[in-house]
């Protein structure tokens, strides 16, 4: 059984450069690398990027059995980088081969039964495919454990508390959750981090594991947490 990774493959427009991301895209191509069997499920176009996106895919040995091919374009991140290298985005979603998430074509967990799912990113914000993901989603955590990562994106959804709603609703069908410091602060402003994780614990998640930048990550269960020291290293940017 393989890992499926589910949401968008992208361009990332930093200065004249594109580049090939996407936080699942990304993902399943570190799933990949690391030896394991892995399917993207995900919209990709057939424009110059779209041919790109499933040369890289192949390159690394991620499974494309599950793509849904479209003639609509890929989806553009125009990359803004700080001093520091952190990355803030403009993106360009509408009609977009990227977000063209429908029931008729995502795959039968029944019948394929995967061993995970990886989720997260814009893929669960952008409407209306959202909407067919969370449905579809809710029908493959009753096979397999759902392994949720929001990775906060204001600038496509402002509303915090919409996304506060969103966050929650995935959260309730997840057994693992990935986050980081920025995104809880961005969506508990007013909640202590224990009290964020109690919250998101009674959501019936399994395990939390929150990203701490240069200070590592620290994970939690129900009764217990563990935290592991960050690898110092030069940063050239935060894009992924």
């Amino acid at each position: 059984m393989s890992i499926w990774v589910c949401g968008e493959v992208l361009v990332d427009r930093i200065g004249e450069s594109n580049i090939l991301g996407g936080g699942p895209a990304n993902t399943a191509r570190a799933i990949a690398r690391l030896g394991q069997e892995v399917q993207f499920i995900g919209g990709i176009s057939s424009d110059k990027f779209g041919v790109k996106a499933r040369e890289e895919f192949t390159a690394d040995s991620v499974g494309l059995q599950f793509v849904h091919r479209s003639e609509k374009p890929t989806a553009i991140a125009a990359v803004s980088l700080d001093a520091n290298g952190l990355a803030t985005y403009k993106f360009t979603t509408a009609d977009s081969a990227t977000f063209d998430f429908n029931e008729d074509w995502l795959p039968d967990p029944s019948r394929c039964k995967p061993s995970a799912l990886h989720i997260g990113t814009l893929a669960t914000v952008i409407q209306p495919g959202a909407v067919s993901l969370f449905k579809w989603a809710t029908h493959v955590s009753e096979f397999a454990p759902i392994i949720y990562d929001p990775n906060v994106r204001s600038d496509v959804l402002s509303d915090k508390s919409i996304y506060v709603e969103i966050f929650e609703r995935w959260s309730s069908i997840s057994t693992v959750i990935k986050a980081s410091e920025d995104d809880i602060a961005w969506l508990y402003p007013d909640e202590s981090e224990s009290e964020v994780v109690l919250r998101i614990m009674e959501l019936g998640v399994q395990l939390l594991v929150l990203t701490r930048g240069s200070r590592g990550i620290t994970a939690f269960t129900h009764d217990e947490s563990t935290s592991v020291e960050g690898v110092a290293i030069e940063v050239a940017d935060t894009v992924g």
